[in-house]
């Protein structure tokens, strides 16, 4: 009782106790987080099915066994009782072993205040010039972009590439893109992927469709690199995209496109440049596959995901999806798209 009252007093002194982001950026960022994924996502990637799966899996027989031992010592009132207390002690475990393996990283230095950042830049003319220059790109590039066939290490080169133009880790061992026994959950949710915190391996919805294969992979490579804000990871996606190949870029300009345009007022997303044929095709496509999940499941799937997101102190929830606009346009860039940084 005295260790899981402990376990449970640590938890909650860690999610409450506020911690220095330039500590966190330099001893766990920046040290002890990237060589322990450097040590765990190879063996992760080792194993063809998601090991979260087998985790959970094995917890929940665990505690299953546990409560049938329990209720014929004990009958269910103090089985009830105790699977409470091991349920509280085991996610307080869990919450540590999260902050230790990954979590943490929502407390380092965000990254505009590492780049040449102004949010005197972040206007809607901005914003709307991203979205002419993302429409160009991609009527340009239709045609080679989908001659290609996507590469796991084509893009793991421009990932190492656009994490040293950040200064950041470039040695992340980029995560093989798994299924698992969530995929009909993400199909519901429309979920698109996700990075198991534990075994630093990454989940995607097999739905998703070809052209947004390599921003979605490099969006969950990102949270493996530690960028675990949400607009922070969009980023450094849209910038591996941009310095990948065609199928890349394609991918990147498509998610500048769909950002850019969602925040325009009606009357000025009129005057964006029109997309061709094809790239307007992609888009309808991308859309049709949203609208086959299913609205109650993704609402509670975004009310649940919101909540974990402002209790890891992301104060804009799941908003921080969309404030990659605020990077995007408030950031200043060299030739190449390159980001300048302080």
């Amino acid at each position: 009782m005295k260790a899981r009252a402990a376990i449970v007093a640590a938890a909650l002194a860690a999610a409450l106790v506020p911690l220095d982001p330039v500590r966190v950026e330099r001893w766990y960022s920046s040290g002890v987080y990237p060589a322990m994924q450097q040590a765990i996502t190879p063996i992760s990637n080792l194993i063809p099915i998601a090991l979260l799966d087998v985790a959970a899996a094995a917890s929940l027989a665990a505690l299953i066994a546990a409560v049938i031992r329990r209720k014929r010592r004990s009958g269910w009132r103090r089985t009830l009782r105790a699977a409470t207390g091991w349920t509280v002690s085991a996610a307080a475990a869990g919450y540590l072993l999260f902050l230790l393996l990954w979590g943490l990283n929502y407390r380092r230095v965000p990254l505009e205040d590492k780049l040449d950042y102004d949010s005197g830049r972040v206007t809607l003319e901005a914003v709307a010039g991203l979205a002419d220059t993302a429409a160009a790109a991609l009527n340009a590039g239709f045609p080679a972009a989908h001659a290609r066939i996507w590469t796991r290490a084509a893009l793991a080169a421009s990932f190492a590439a656009s994490l040293q133009q950040l200064h950041g880790p470039s040695a992340t061992v980029p995560g093989i893109p798994k299924s698992s026994l969530l995929t009909r959950y993400f199909r519901h949710a429309a979920i698109d992927g996700m990075t198991d915190p534990f075994f630093l391996e990454i989940i995607v919805n097999p739905d998703v469709l070809e052209v947004e294969r390599p921003f979605v992979t490099a969006h969950e490579w990102a949270h493996l690199a530690g960028y675990a804000d949400e607009a922070e990871a969009n980023f450094v996606a849209w910038l591996t995209c941009l310095h990948g190949d065609d199928l890349a870029q394609y991918s990147g300009w498509l998610a500048a496109y769909e950002q850019s345009l969602g925040r325009l007022p009606s009357e000025r997303r009129r005057a964006v440049t029109p997309l061709a044929a094809g790239p307007a095709d992609d888009l309808r496509r991308i859309r049709a596959r949203y609208q086959r999940s299913t609205r109650v499941v993704r609402e509670a799937a975004r009310d649940v995901y919101d909540g974990y997101l402002r209790a890891n102190r992301v104060k804009e929830g799941i908003e921080s999806y969309d404030a990659v606009l605020r990077l995007m346009t408030g950031t200043r860039f060299g030739p190449g798209w390159s980001p300048a940084v302080r």
